[in-house]
């Protein structure tokens, strides 16, 4: 970590997607095979109403050198993590290109996603994970995850875009002395936008808030600053809490 600076906020990094400027409607066609990366600026929004600073951070920059910076990271949402990173099958992985679809596979985000997870958990820098986030954090201390959850009486795939507290069936429970529980509470309906979860934990990871059919909806790394929630904070219409903590958390390093 830099030197403290009396007064400094803390310097939330965003973690994003990279595709060709093509996609985008309106784009001059001669910078159509050029590459923008972008992040949900939903995030970058209520980490300055929290107090922080967000950057993005793009998969050029080294995860070591970044968290030598960072106050705090979030691992954002997105597309699945390739199922090569937890023993899945991967007959499901298609060939598109994922600079050419932002929604399939994309084995360079989960690569650099993977290697900032482990640099701030080595740096000791407070880490939130969201849905695939989430996800990340648990692939990368070697946990699995469940391909695809059947459907039940809860639903974790909204038929309803953002921005949304959730169905109210869709109640998690969290454990007692937890950190889930002090920043949400026994109880939370939350919005649900996956159709993948953790299944077996990674190293030193605990379930700490579930839903009623057992999914898991947050994790925790007991003794650090590490939060994994499955929801979308950054979509509730009203504030959870997630992003406050994390950049709460953030700011007693400084």
């Amino acid at each position: 970590m830099s030197t403290a600076v009396v007064g400094r906020k803390p310097l939330i990094g965003l973690t994003g997607r990279r595709f060709r400027l093509d996609l985008i409607r309106g784009s001059y066609p001669g910078y159509g095979q050029r590459l923008t990366d972008s992040f949900m600026t939903d995030f970058a929004s209520r980490i300055v109403a929290a107090g922080g600073v967000p950057v993005m951070l793009p998969y050029d920059a080294d995860p070591g050198e970044l968290c030598e910076w960072l106050s705090g990271v979030v691992i954002t949402g997105g597309q699945d993590v390739h199922p090569a990173r937890w023993g899945g099958d991967e007959s499901v992985v298609g060939d598109i290109d994922s600079l050419s679809d932002p929604s399939v596979h994309d084995p360079a985000r989960d690569a650099f996603e993977i290697a900032l997870t482990r640099a701030a958990l080595t740096a000791k820098i407070p880490l939130l994970g969201v849905c695939r986030g989430m996800q990340v954090l648990n692939v990368t201390l070697g946990g699995t995850l469940i391909p695809h959850l059947p459907e039940g009486a809860v639903r974790h795939l909204l038929s309803v875009g953002p921005l949304s507290d959730g169905d109210p069936d869709h109640v998690v429970t969290f454990a007692p002395g937890t950190i889930a529980n002090k920043v949400f509470g026994e109880h939370l309906v939350t919005n649900s936008w996956h159709h993948q979860a953790v299944d077996d934990c990674g190293a030193g990871l605990v379930v700490t808030g579930r839903t009623a059919d057992g999914v898991a909806e947050t994790v925790e790394l007991p003794g650090a600053a590490v939060l994994g929630v499955q929801w979308h904070p950054e979509w509730m219409t009203s504030d959870d809490g997630a992003l406050r903590w994390l950049v709460e958390a953030a700011s007693e390093l400084l």
